[in-house]
């Protein structure tokens, strides 16, 4: 199954572009937003959003970097890194896109009310972030970066939320690990796993050497099984910051 690319409106006027795929059905679903690593949404990411899709969800992956540089870049494209600076300003911002988003997908007949969001490296914190104050109803990161200045964030939210990474991921060195290590043991929604012998972008095939099928294949089971349990749930609400 393959998507289209559409113009989301934002909030704070003009539009941005997100690469959407809404199967037909009389039934409602869930939705999955995908938030991407600064490569944008390149052939990867649309990938990852038409396995979501064939799964019978609807997955849409907007373009975050659409104020500045829009469009996908390759692995090799030195310019990927001026996206994510200053960092954590720049996923601030972003917010009003996944809330944009969200208020997209609401307008779809077959949307059924709960949103995933998923982040990969850059996009990782909005796994946290989306289910904390955005109105999404559950948070998937895979090898995500920053997220040592949001594990705070993770205090009262009470939807799931599934941390991935491998122990050999360069933006997650030893103490990003070891604070999410324990977190499970006091909040029986979050899931961390972490990989022995795995790399940064370990979901990418576009990574090369740092591809990892099977920690991939782990990663896709445990976000469709997350997105099983909102099938027919009462809609999330959104959260106070």
């Amino acid at each position: 199954m393959s998507g289209r690319s559409i113009k989301i409106r934002s909030s704070e006027g003009g539009e941005f572009d997100c690469y959407l795929v809404a199967p037909q059905s009389d039934t409602p679903m869930p939705a999955i937003v995908l938030a991407s690593a600064v490569h944008g949404v390149d052939a990867d990411i649309r990938g990852l959003a038409d396995e979501f899709a064939a799964g019978g969800v609807i997955a849409a992956a907007p373009d975050l970097f659409w104020r500045t540089l829009p469009g996908p870049l390759a692995h090799d494209d030195g310019r990927a890194q001026q996206r994510s600076q200053p960092r954590l300003d720049k996923i601030r911002t972003g917010e009003r896109d996944l809330a944009d988003m969200l208020i997209h997908l609401r307008t779809l007949p077959q949307f059924g009310g709960n949103a995933a969001v998923i982040g990969f490296c850059y996009g990782g914190p909005y796994a946290i972030i989306g289910p904390k104050r955005l109105g999404y109803a559950a948070g998937i990161s895979c090898h995500g970066t920053q997220l040592l200045d949001y594990v705070q964030e993770l205090d009262g939210v009470r939807a799931p939320v599934c941390i991935i990474w491998g122990d050999r991921d360069s933006r997650a060195p030893a103490e990003v690990l070891d604070a999410y290590r324990p977190i499970p043991a006091r909040m029986s929604n979050v899931e961390v796993h972490i990989f022995p012998g795995v790399q940064h972008g370990y979901m990418m095939p576009g990574a090369g050497q740092a591809f990892d099928a099977g920690t991939r294949a782990f990663s896709m089971t445990r976000a469709k099984a997350i997105l099983d349990g909102l099938r027919g749930a009462p809609a999330a609400m959104r959260q106070a910051s």
